[in-house]
């Protein structure tokens, strides 16, 4: 039964992430609103939701390490994964916003974790009203001044939908990513526990995982469909959203206390350093550009990761 959960998850996760896909160039187009805030408010809100629905139950049932440990390694999953899967894909080419805006927000909001974290070993109600405040914040700007982040290679292929349509495609995408999301985790969860690993390592690992193939799943759909504004925006506004309205929020309804050392010992620094890589990469060895070399050096830290944690 568990295996039929994580397949029909990953069915209803692919069908999703393309729905979702032609909401979201679908509005952007509509609103004449660049496709990469696109990427980062509507498809990384709907993305983030499968986190959020996790992180939120874990922590009302006592399970703080859970909701911890899911919204960090789905961070790192997003880089380290999707990211890595996207450009070994296909080469991305990056314009200045991304370091002027979006990936300093990135790092911004996880050093903001990193220290309400470190200070107390808590996420108190008040440092999840910083943390929402702060997206809040982001979210208008980005609306206001944003411009496109990555250049969008067919332009000429866009068609604009009718409204209707596009709240169908977000509605039933949304719904299918979360849907699936659950079967696969709960799936996930099911195995995990048959062999008696630990809370974090769920967390941190198998829940992380699942609750990122949403985001996998956009997108590979978006690079396959040349949008790879759409996917890049998508990561970086996921890991946002994770952080400052996934644990924003959470914290808001209930504080989050640490009880696994592991997670600030070790998992909260792989986060960092995985977000932080990112800005050299981008430079290194041909500007501007994310392609295969990166992605197989972004895997292979993930992995790297991976084994450590697990084993």
């Amino acid at each position: 039964m568990n295996l039929f959960f994580i397949l029909i998850g990953f069915v209803l996760l692919i069908l999703g992430g393309n729905w979702l896909l032609k909401a979201a160039v679908g509005l952007s187009l509509k609103l004449n609103i660049p496709k990469i805030v696109i990427g980062m408010t509507v498809v990384s809100f709907a993305t983030s939701a499968p986190e959020l629905i996790v992180s939120v139950n874990a922590a009302l049932k006592g399970s703080p390490d859970l909701a911890l440990g899911n919204v960090v390694g789905s961070n790192i999953a997003n880089l380290g994964l999707v990211l890595a899967i996207t450009i070994i894909l296909t080469h991305i080419d990056v314009e200045r916003s991304f370091y002027i805006t979006d990936w300093p927000v990135m790092m911004i909001a996880s050093a903001m974790l990193y220290g309400f974290l470190i200070f107390d070993g808590q996420l108190q109600r008040y440092e999840g009203v910083i943390m929402f405040s702060f997206l809040i914040i982001f979210l208008i700007y980005l609306l206001r001044f944003q411009k496109p982040a990555v250049v969008d290679e067919m332009p000429e292929d866009d068609v604009i939908l009718p409204l209707y349509k596009i709240v169908l495609y977000l509605a039933i995408g949304g719904v299918a990513l979360w849907g699936g999301s659950d079967m696969l985790v709960n799936g996930a969860i099911g195995l995990a526990q048959g062999l008696g690993v630990s809370e974090r390592v769920i967390g941190i690992t198998i829940v992380s995982i699942g609750t990122s193939i949403p985001e996998l799943a956009a997108s590979i759909i978006a690079v396959l469909k040349k949008e790879k504004a759409i996917s890049l925006g998508n990561l970086l506004g996921s890991n946002v959203f994770n952080i400052l309205a996934v644990l924003g929020i959470t914290s808001m309804i209930t504080p989050i206390t640490v009880q696994d050392q592991g997670l600030l010992n070790s998992d909260i620094y792989w986060m960092l350093a995985i977000a932080f890589a990112v800005f050299p990469l981008v430079f290194i060895p041909k500007g501007l550009r994310l392609g295969w070399r990166d992605g197989i050096l972004l895997l292979g830290t993930y992995l790297t990761f991976v084994y450590i944690t697990a084993f």
